[in-house]
């Protein structure tokens, strides 16, 4: 399990630094996407993962921290996934009116460089 997340870590992070350096603004959105999503499964996968432990105190048990999952990574995953898609949105806002603005959706401005 570990190591198909490792895994599945490392193509998320490639691919989104590979996208990064490309020289469209839709690849760049995409590319900065990929890496947070490989941010926050490295995070989720820092608070263990517990296979058939519950998640939260049962009425008249004592509390054994090294039972129960931890759910501090897994409030940071979920802020970070609403804050990832406020700001995809703002990008893909500022993207469709630069493209509007320019004519085309180059990082650079140089339209003719791909052909």
């Amino acid at each position: 399990m570990e190591l198909i997340l490792a895994l599945a870590i490392g193509v998320l992070g490639g691919s989104g630094v590979w996208l990064l350096m490309r020289p469209r603004t839709f690849q760049l959105i995409i590319g900065l996407s990929l890496l947070s999503y490989a941010v926050n499964l490295f995070i989720f996968s820092m608070g263990r993962f517990p296979v058939g432990k519950p998640p939260i105190l049962e009425p008249g048990m004592r509390g054994d921290p090294a039972v129960f999952a931890d759910p501090l990574p897994q409030s940071l995953v979920l802020t970070a996934i609403v804050i990832g898609f406020a700001t995809t949105a703002l990008f893909l806002v500022v993207m469709l009116a630069a493209r509007g603005l320019t004519g085309g959706d180059h990082v650079d401005g140089q339209a003719g460089r791909d052909r």
